[in-house]
């Protein structure tokens, strides 16, 4: 497996023109928290009293992947994971509706992206490699 740095280094040459950066410093983050509000959309499932939402079935792979990059990349993002399923839930709370919203952010910020790297003239790294979208985020909180 790749250590953080080459990771963040493969990431980060499809991602050098300023303009696609800023774009990615928004979409990015914002893809994430579309992804925790699609998977809490899920309906979730009841088995021997426990009501399981999906949203925590599927974050299981994600930490384990960031946990053997590195304890500070692990922490990092259970916590903004924590945060986006904060933010999902209050909004399902709220009784807003979470699978519109979370597509229609997911949705538009692709867009975006796809905007950043026409601008950038190479395609998102995620088509190389389907583990560049758990590293997006962490280059995103890094890159300066």
């Amino acid at each position: 497996m790749r250590d953080l740095d080459q990771w963040l280094n493969d990431y980060g040459a499809s991602h050098q023109d300023p303009i696609n950066q800023k774009i990615h410093k928004v979409s990015v983050p914002g893809i994430f928290l579309s992804v925790i509000g699609l998977l809490w959309a899920i309906p979730s499932v009841s088995f021997l009293g426990f009501t399981l939402n999906w949203v925590y079935l599927a974050i299981i792979p994600a930490m384990v992947f960031y946990f053997r990059l590195s304890l500070s990349v692990f922490l990092m993002m259970l916590g903004f994971t924590l945060a986006c399923i904060s933010l999902i839930w209050s909004l399902d709370i709220l009784q807003l509706p979470v699978l519109l919203i979370s597509s229609s952010l997911f949705t538009l910020l692709w867009f975006v992206q796809f905007i950043g790297h026409k601008i950038e003239g190479r395609m998102p790294s995620c088509w190389d490699n389907f583990w560049f979208i758990l590293i997006g985020p962490i280059w995103v909180f890094r890159h300066k």
